[in-house]
């Protein structure tokens, strides 16, 4: 990556791919109709209709995927070569907006939750001035842009666009999530795995029944299913080293319909997360192990389904180098933090099971401001100011990455 570091030198003066003054009101204007019009994942029909009718307005040549939403679009560069993929998550979250302001959510019980609204609007923004910089002969590289749907849907909308042939001549990927802990203006960084692999579980449990009366008679499956809810998680912090952090978390525990009768099924449904790859790879027979191992010993009959959701995001060390690079060189030392691992599941690691790649965390927090926000749920918003970041960051890295082949 020496390019990268002799590009970086060069300052922001040098660098290509501002945001020009009359795309910033655009942009914003973009994001609130989005968020205004939150679809779910595989249904985003008025999302993938507006993104590619702004990029066609620019001369550009969207693709919608085969499944009808999600698109991909590429600006070719002068050298050719591998293209550098961005990719944006376009679907919506299942959860109300409770925030009073203008763009508010119009879909009851649907909210841009999560900041997809905004990485749909950087792509969309950054492909725009690329787009521009390439009819000028400006670009070298070759850059794919990618609006992925369904990402909060297991195992995530990334599995299909990679069949569809999204990563056909990429050479490396980046991608942007909002984070509300971190100021507008900066970003946060790590090396390595930055979230962490998401599973599903659904269990049922099965036992004769009978009275309350004679539990000795029958199998106490309320007891059973509280025993597996406690002793499962625990278990597995024994067969498991401590920091691969292989973590069970239920979410519904549910048996029964009368006080004094056993009954004769339960079903418990929960998340299965892990900090490193190859605990998540070895997880589906540790937990079916340990469940069944557990249900055996209150006589109950054990059924799992182990639904494989994603992998951590695992970033790539010259990925990080580039993003690094292109955040300082754009606005200066000082805008890049080192982030911490998230416990939190991304589909944005499909894609890096075949091509290089990374992910930064786009600080959308207004500087100063003691307002405490979290994705995914109803109130969460953003500084609107980061849109125009998160261009000028990927724009950066498209020209830092020019040497990269």
């Amino acid at each position: 990556m020496g390019a990268i570091g002799a590009a970086a030198a060069l300052g922001n003066e040098a660098l290509p791919g501002t945001l020009p003054q009359e795309l910033r009101g655009e942009l914003i204007a973009f994001r609130r109709d989005l968020h205004m019009h939150p679809e779910l994942g595989n249904q985003e029909i008025r999302t993938t209709a507006v993104i590619k009718e702004r990029l066609e307005r620019a001369g550009l040549a969207p693709r919608v995927l085969e499944a009808g939403t999600g698109l991909v679009c590429d600006i070719p560069g002068s050298a050719g070569g591998p293209a550098l993929a961005l990719r944006a998550d376009i679907d919506a979250l299942p959860i109300p907006d409770t925030k009073t302001v203008p763009y508010r959510s119009t879909v009851p019980g649907r909210a841009h939750a999560c900041g997809h609204d905004v990485h749909a609007t950087v792509v969309l923004g950054a492909g725009l001035v690329l787009a521009a910089l390439a009819r000028e002969g400006r670009l070298e590289r070759p850059v794919r842009l990618l609006f992925q749907p369904a990402e909060e849907v297991l195992p995530g909308g990334a599995q299909d666009a990679i069949e569809c042939g999204v990563l056909d001549g990429v050479g490396r990927i980046l991608a942007l999530h909002c984070d509300p802990k971190v100021d507008a203006g900066r970003i946060g960084l790590r090396t390595g795995a930055i979230t962490s692999a998401c599973d599903r579980l659904e269990v049922a449990l099965a036992g004769p029944g009978g009275h309350t009366a004679r539990p000795h008679l029958t199998t106490d499956l309320v007891t059973a299913a509280a025993r597996v809810a406690i002793e499962v998680p625990a278990l597995l912090a024994r067969r498991v080293d401590t920091r691969a952090g292989l973590a069970v978390t239920w979410g519904r525990l549910e048996t029964g319909h009368a006080p004094n009768v056993i009954p004769q099924c339960a079903e418990l449904s929960g998340t299965v997360r892990c900090l490193e790859l190859e605990a998540w790879r070895e997880a589906p027979d540790l937990v079916h192990a340990a469940i069944d191992e557990v249900a055996a010993t209150h006589r109950a009959k054990s059924e799992v389904r182990y639904i494989r959701g994603v992998p951590p995001v695992v970033n790539e060390a010259d990925s990080t180098a580039l993003l690094e690079a292109a955040m300082t060189t754009r606005f200066g030392a000082g805008t890049v933090e080192e982030t911490q691992q998230s416990l939190g599941g991304e589909d944005f690691s499909w894609y890096l099971e075949h091509v290089p790649g990374a992910m930064a965390r786009l600080g959308v927090r207004t500087p100063g401001s003691t307002v405490s926000r979290d994705i995914h749920q109803g109130d969460f918003d953003v500084d609107e100011s980061a849109i125009a970041v998160g261009v000028e960051l990927l724009t950066a890295a498209a020209f830092l990455s020019t040497g990269d082949r």
